[in-house]
């Protein structure tokens, strides 16, 4: 399977470390032109040179702006005028007693990781519809599904993204363009080191503490292990190849296999 994305240009949200510096970093072996974002010049940049360090031909664009902000929203457009594989990757997780979470916090989880999303689809959606291709993917989660007792926040911000992907994939429909979400399973960044270790003792080693954090907190698994970013990558490179032409208005799960999914 040759995943060829030459001549393309993909932005990646919220790019600079995680899950979206995997996806860029996949899109740009691909062959793609790859706009890298984030909110500090200095976070855009170091992450341009790991990037271009470990694919050094790659075309990168720096996008520094904080999308979860009309303003940041216009910023990228300003620089980044079109794009034919737009990843909506940016998003803020965390802990929190169900009961305390405040208007304020219910409202910044879903301006950030949700509102960002459908701005920067409005932007570019309908420039990949006139020219006939173009790609749209929003990272989801598990937490969509299973919905954790201390994530509700981030669990309805996700759910809220398989119904903007799914609205939108009708809205381009016929057009040849497709618009996909991928349900992500709890995956290990740096961010996830830091949440696991707020439900389990911080004193365990790092192999202990994730296995019992996905004993405890996340049985589902089938696959019983953090997902790595790449593995994620993967599937979204996929996604946004042209091999996957046939795949619009799904939620394509990469999430270990959870058992009580309502998603097939």
């Amino acid at each position: 399977m040759h995943l060829d994305l030459t001549g393309k240009t993909a932005l990646v949200t919220g790019s600079t470390q995680g899950i979206g510096a995997a996806i860029a970093l996949g899109l740009a072996r691909a062959g793609a032109r790859v706009a890298v974002n984030g909110r500090s010049e200095g976070s855009v940049t170091k992450a341009v040179e790991q990037l271009t360090a470990e694919v050094p031909d790659a075309q990168v664009v720096p996008v520094v702006a904080d999308i979860a902000t009309e303003q940041g929203a216009r910023d990228v457009v300003d620089q980044l005028p079109r794009a034919d594989v737009l990843v909506n990757n940016l998003g803020i997780f965390g802990a929190a007693e169900p009961l305390a979470i405040t208007d304020d916090e219910w409202r910044r989880y879903f301006e950030v990781n949700v509102l960002a999303a459908v701005r920067l689809t409005r932007a570019y959606l309908p420039g990949m519809t006139e020219r006939g291709w173009g790609r749209v993917q929003y990272i989801a989660s598990d937490s969509a599904i299973v919905i954790p007792a201390e994530m509700i926040h981030y669990g309805m911000s996700k759910t809220a993204l398989l119904g903007v992907s799914r609205g939108f994939a009708k809205a381009a429909a016929g057009t040849g363009v497709t618009v996909n979400a991928v349900i992500a399973g709890p995956t290990h960044t740096g961010g996830v080191e830091d949440f696991v270790y707020q439900l389990v003792d911080r004193d365990l080693p790092w192999d202990e503490a994730q296995r019992r954090f996905m004993r405890e907190h996340r049985p589902q698994s089938l696959l019983q292990r953090l997902i790595e970013p790449e593995e994620i990558a993967n599937m979204v490179v996929y996604l946004g190849s042209p091999l996957a032409s046939a795949t619009t208005g799904a939620a394509v799960r990469v999430d270990g296999g959870y058992v009580d999914s309502i998603v097939p």
